[in-house]
C-alpha cells in the first residue's frame, strides 16, 4: 500500500470511530431522560395514591362526625362508637352535656388518618347548631 492509501484508511476508521462514539454519546442521553419520565410517572402514581386515601380517611371522618350528630339528636346521651364506613373505620368519641358537645371523629384508611373535631350545642330553641368544625392535625 502506498502513504496515501495507508492515509485515507486511517482517515475512515477516524470516521467511524467517531460515529460510534456520537451513537453511544445519544443512546446515554436518550436512555437517561428516558429513565427520568419512567421515575417522574412512578412518583406521581404513588402520591396520587396517597392522595386519594387522606382523601377517603377525611370522608370516613366525616361520616363519624355526621352520624354522631345524628346520634345526639336521638339521644343526647350518646358517647361515641366505632363504625366502618366503606374501606376505613371511624372512631367517634363525645363529650360535654350539650353545653356543648365535642365530637371528635378519627377516619382511617389504610396507613392514613385524618381527625375531626366539631363543637355543637343546643340553641334555645332546642336544636342542635354546629359552632364550630375544624381539622385536628
Amino acid at each position: 500500500m502506498t502513504k496515501d492509501n495507508n492515509r485515507v484508511m486511517k482517515h475512515i476508521s477516524v470516521q467511524r470511530g467517531q460515529a460510534l462514539v456520537t451513537l453511544l454519546f445519544f443512546v446515554v442521553i436518550a436512555m437517561t431522560i428516558i429513565s427520568a419520565g419512567v421515575t417522574m410517572m412512578i412518583v406521581n402514581s404513588v402520591s396520587g395514591m396517597k392522595y386519594q386515601e387522606g382523601t377517603v380517611a377525611y370522608g370516613v371522618a366525616r361520616s363519624g362526625v355526621e352520624n354522631a350528630i345524628l346520634r345526639l339528636l336521638r339521644d343526647p346521651s350518646y358517647t361515641g362508637e366505632t363504625m366502618t364506613v366503606g374501606e376505613g373505620q371511624a372512631v367517634v368519641q363525645v363529650s360535654g352535656n350539650g353545653y356543648p358537645y365535642t365530637i371528635t371523629s378519627r377516619g382511617t384508611v389504610g396507613d392514613y388518618t385524618k381527625r375531626i373535631q366539631v363543637t355543637a350545642q343546643y340553641d334555645t330553641d332546642g336544636a342542635l347548631q354546629i359552632v364550630s368544625e375544624q381539622e385536628i392535625f
